[in-house]
């Protein structure tokens, strides 16, 4: 059946899953017993995103949030011995210094060069003043022990106080009338103005704070990292960047079971044992993390699992050999529920600028 006539992908821009289904295809055909013992071995080709420059992005990276440090060095140590090639960072994370030291150890031991990785940061909240850019930028890299990012996110569009990590209250929040992004971003330009990183984009922006960043960039905005999984779909924002050149990248892929309790609600639910998701592994002798993983690669959209667990490194970064369906795709995409798991309440507190509609304009 065409893809494109699918009766449950309505919704969903038609001409994007389509593209999308022709390298399903290819790739189902490649996807036998040699192509995995390949993959075993780290000789399994990755699927790549090209940017505007020529430079191309691993689909499938690492995810460093959670990831305590005394666990995150040895987590990035076996994912690069796995194969993966693309580590997803940021300053908040708490762990960029035993990142780096993971990574100077691989490139030294030869498991890697430089040239191979593609390594990912973002920028806090409380660094959006112009005089506060760089600083953070540098620090990264210091604690990454790297000479330059290859992509640069701003984290979120809020702000907090400069002298805080994070708010006590929402009086600790600060309105982006009083600093716009717009002008975070021309900073940004600057950065890679000066080689301190290649790329620069976003994370958890909406189509209407794209649009208006569009406006005034000189540097486009070749990346938004958003929250994307079968509850969460956000079909327009996937046509609206195809239709931009912006990548995006799915963060929380497989439902973040593992964030702070904090961040959860009484009787959600649990993304990866959902039956239909449990269904399709079992018939692909998959896990549902790799199902999600495949859907997300399926769709055109990096993701970046996290895990600490050498055996679950390797089976996420063998999620790339398993090809799923129309009717497959026709399922998950029926999944849909506009769920987010990580939904941005922290930044609405009383006395705080920010609501939940005018975080993601809906």
């Amino acid at each position: 059946q065409d893809v494109k006539d699918h009766p449950r992908l309505h919704g969903v821009d038609k001409n994007i899953v389509g593209q999308n289904f022709l390298w399903i295809a290819g790739h189902h055909q490649n996807s036998d017993s040699i192509e995995r013992k390949k993959l075993s071995e780290g000789a399994q080709k990755m699927k790549m995103l090209q940017f505007t420059n020529g430079d191309s992005m691993p689909i499938l990276g690492l995810g460093t949030w959670q990831a305590n440090p005394g666990e995150v060095y040895k987590a990035v140590i076996e994912a690069l011995k796995a194969g993966y090639r693309h580590i997803d960072c940021a300053a908040i994370y708490g762990n960029e210094a035993e990142v780096g030291e993971a990574i100077a150890d691989s490139i030294q031991e030869g498991v890697v060069n430089r040239d191979e990785l593609w390594v990912t940061s973002k920028l806090w909240n409380n660094a959006h003043a112009p005089h506060d850019v760089q600083p953070a930028l540098e620090k990264t890299l210091a604690d990454l022990q790297l000479e330059t990012l290859d992509l640069y996110l701003i984290h979120w569009p809020v702000m907090i106080k400069r002298e805080l990590l994070y708010q006590n209250s929402g009086h600790d929040m600060v309105s982006l009338d009083e600093i716009p992004i717009s002008e975070t971003w021309s900073v940004m330009e600057t950065m890679v103005d000066k080689g301190l990183c290649k790329h620069i984009g976003v994370s958890n922006f909406s189509i209407a704070k794209l649009e208006a960043l569009i406006k005034t960039a000189r540097v486009p905005l070749e990346m938004n990292q958003i929250e994307l999984h079968p509850y969460l779909q956000q079909p327009k924002m996937l046509e609206f960047c195809s239709s931009r050149n912006i990548h995006l990248t799915a963060f929380a892929p497989l439902g973040s079971a593992n964030r702070p309790d904090r961040l959860k609600v009484e009787n959600e639910p649990v993304l990866i044992e959902d039956p239909v998701v449990s269904a399709i592994a079992e018939k692909h002798d998959a896990t549902p993390a790799q199902i999600l993983i495949s859907w997300s690669i399926h769709r055109n959209v990096a993701v970046i699992p996290k895990s600490i667990h050498a055996d679950r490194i390797k089976q996420n970064f063998e999620a790339t050999t398993i090809p799923l369906s129309v009717s497959d795709f026709a399922e998950l995409t029926a999944l849909d529920k506009h769920r987010r798991y990580v939904s941005g309440t922290f930044w609405t507190m009383e006395g705080s600028p920010y609501t939940i509609e005018n975080l993601w304009d809906e």
